[in-house]
């Protein structure tokens, strides 16, 4: 009989999702939760499986056909720089980037040959695709450009960071809007971390400190005033906002950051 997932393993895996810790016995419970959720979903795909291919011996995904694995490995393999080979994890995670990135190349192509008034993608519709995304890529890197000079603009003269600017970023480095409580919350946090640095820097300035914490702590504050920090907790924020399929940042993509990270 099949052993379990043990909850050393739960919570290793959990950890990936979550920040907080979880108890023993909530590692407990989750294991026996996912172990129901299998007596569920097997016999779902075997029906699923034999209704499609009455005489299949293995079970199948009858949702949806994924890139070979082999194949990807293999080509993963040959791409390989330093090390010597790729992992199971790997080839997963590269499979469903590809399987992602060629969603989005089709969905874009359909828009395309949509426009043109016909049912099949023709080449001129993945060209399009190609040039639109080339161009989104310079819109972007100009946009990056302005923004940093406008912050730098804002640090030399001495003016505060203000939510046009951090509206500006959120659109230029993490691709989509951000709300208003979000940018408040951002706010917050930023000049909470800028007065904790600025507190490390004065008690390290002392004679007789450590030098090293001292060039840590003034690292930390150029970090901060070049709004490294602001485009660290966007780009995070905005990955989490895509994951869940959301189209702009708000304050439930910060819950999980650590601002004095």
């Amino acid at each position: 009989m099949a052993k379990p997932y043990s909850t050393s393993h739960i919570g290793f895996v959990s950890s990936g999702f979550t920040d907080m810790r979880l108890s023993g016995a909530v590692k407990e419970q989750l294991v026996d939760m996912l172990v129901a959720e299998i007596d569920n979903m097997v016999p779902a795909m075997e029906a699923a499986t034999l209704a499609a291919t009455p005489d299949k011996k293995t079970l199948d995904d009858t949702n949806r056909t994924r890139l070979n694995y082999n194949r990807t490995r293999e080509l993963m393999i040959e791409r390989l720089g330093e090390l010597e080979s790729v992992g199971s994890e790997a080839v997963q995670a590269g499979i469903e980037h590809l399987e992602t990135h060629l969603k989005k190349i089709l969905h874009a192509a359909e828009s395309a040959a949509a426009k043109d008034r016909v049912n099949t993608i023709k080449p001129r519709h993945l060209s399009a695709v190609t040039s639109t995304s080339a161009e989104q890529t310079e819109t972007t890197e100009s946009i990056a450009v302005e923004v940093e000079e406008d912050v730098l603009e804002g640090q030399i003269s001495g003016s505060a960071l203000t939510p046009s600017v951090v509206r500006k970023m959120s659109r230029a480095f993490a691709g989509m809007s951000v709300t208003d409580a979000a940018i408040e919350e951002l706010l917050l946090w930023y000049y909470e971390v800028v007065d904790e640095v600025g507190q490390n820097i004065r008690e390290h300035a002392q004679l007789g400190s450590n030098p090293a914490a001292f060039i840590d702590a003034i690292d930390k504050m150029k970090d901060l005033m070049m709004l490294g920090w602001m485009r660290r907790m966007l780009v995070k924020a905005g990955e989490d906002a895509e994951e869940r399929g959301y189209k702009r940042i708000d304050v439930e993509q910060l819950i999980h950051l650590d601002p004095f990270e």
